[in-house]
């Protein structure tokens, strides 16, 4: 990309050395350049900045370009993801959006076959209107990349756990592919389902790191928010201009929300997790076919222990009927029926008619995505109320027999 702007007063650069853990850092942020000491990064809820001179020479101009507030959550972010620049923007899938502008038509990216329904449809749009070819191959091989890299190759896009059949990649593996047959392009990683907490792809050999910001990173679904990490420098800047560009970047006061939520990351994890583990043990114990890599029978357990620090607290299981799998979603009660993950509170649905519909029935049969399958999306509650609760939905569905 030509014409790149310089790293502007907004870059947020890691900070060299991490002196706590990560319960630690996540809640501590650096505010020592607020000139009134306050306890919490102020909102600053402008569009524009007053100049000193007539050439405009302010740290910030414009809120489009850059904003004190949204410095600091990029600051932050950047720190606990263990990225060189990070930027905040208005989705998830807006995240996404500004990385695959990264690619020229006539290139091409590899992604994986059990993908999130609107990574599936962007892919979609851009080999249909940008000439952008996406190979979907089975990551959890990660020699079956190899026949499709080329000189054509700017992006591989994975999912590690994939959503939603939980399937496991190995970063390093296909980071080590890549670089060193595709030296021009860059390995991504959707890291939304395991937060920076339990996984940070960029010290796994990515290059760019992104999270819909509205899951783990929020945790209370206020907010609609999406990040991105780079582990360089000079794609940090790529990623900059394309935001600078379009207009995409954060507001001040959805920045300052992320801010306050991340805080609360580690404490909400530690407790989604631990209630998730549980629920699990407890489907596999009723003979259902559990997807969730903190069970030893998952396939790829070892492989996540590998390059996360836990398992995280979404999972699907199999009923082998979608009409019962139809009853129990709708017969829990506790259990929230809605797309999206990552929330204080639990929730439940089928990806199949929901997040992952808009792929098509065909191509969901070819990728071997079950129609029955139900996504777990855990949240901080009593762990025997959501236990409790499962069981009635089971019951009354016929999954299991009647009390």
């Amino acid at each position: 990309m030509t014409d790149i702007l310089p790293a502007s007063p907004t870059a947020s650069v890691a900070s060299t050395t991490r002196k706590y853990r990560f319960a630690t850092e996540v809640v501590t942020v650096d505010n020592s350049d607020d000139p009134h000491n306050a306890a919490s990064v102020p909102i600053y809820q402008t569009a524009t900045f007053k100049q000193k001179t007539a050439t405009g020479s302010g740290e910030y101009d414009y809120s489009r370009s850059g904003n004190p507030t949204r410095t600091h959550v990029e600051n932050h972010l950047a720190k606990i993801m263990s990225a060189e620049r990070a930027l905040v923007v208005t989705s998830g899938m807006g995240a996404l959006d500004v990385i695959t502008r990264l690619v020229s038509a006539g290139e091409e990216i590899i992604a994986g076959d059990d993908l999130y329904g609107g990574t599936n449809r962007l892919l979609t749009f851009l080999a249909k209107s940008q000439n952008v070819k996406t190979h979907h191959i089975d990551t959890t091989k990660s020699d079956s990349i190899l026949p499709y890299l080329s000189d054509k190759t700017r992006l591989v896009l994975l999912e590690s756990p994939t959503n939603p059949l939980i399937k496991i990649s190995d970063i390093p593996t296909i980071s080590k592919y890549v670089h060193e047959r595709c030296p021009n392009a860059l390995v991504v990683v959707d890291n939304t389902m395991m937060s920076p907490y339990l996984q940070r792809p960029l010290e796994l050999g990515a290059d760019i790191s992104y999270h819909s910001g509205t899951k783990y990173l929020s945790g209370h679904h206020d907010l609609m928010a999406g990040v991105i990490g780079s582990k360089t420098a000079a794609v940090g800047d790529e990623l900059y201009y394309v935001i600078n560009a379009t207009g995409c970047g954060l507001s001040p006061f959805d920045s300052w929300l992320l801010l306050r939520g991340v805080k609360t990351l580690a404490v909400r994890m530690d407790k989604q997790q631990a209630s998730c583990i549980r629920i699990a043990n407890y489907l596999e114990d009723q003979g259902f076919k559990v997807h969730f890599p903190g069970l030893r029978s998952h396939p790829q357990h070892d492989l996540h222990a590998s390059m996360a620090s836990g398992p995280g607290a979404v999972l699907s299981f199999e009923t082998g009927d979608t009409g019962i799998s139809e009853r129990i979603v709708e017969g829990a009660k506790l259990w929230s029926i809605s797309v999206s993950f990552g929330c204080v509170n639990s929730l439940i649905s089928m990806p199949c008619r929901m997040s992952h519909a808009s792929i098509p029935a065909h191509v969901r049969a070819e990728r071997s995505l079950p129609e029955d399958l139900i996504r777990l999306c855990v949240g901080i509650e009593d762990v025997e109320d959501l236990l409790e609760d499962l069981e009635q939905a089971l019951h009354i569905s016929g999954a299991l027999p009647s009390k």
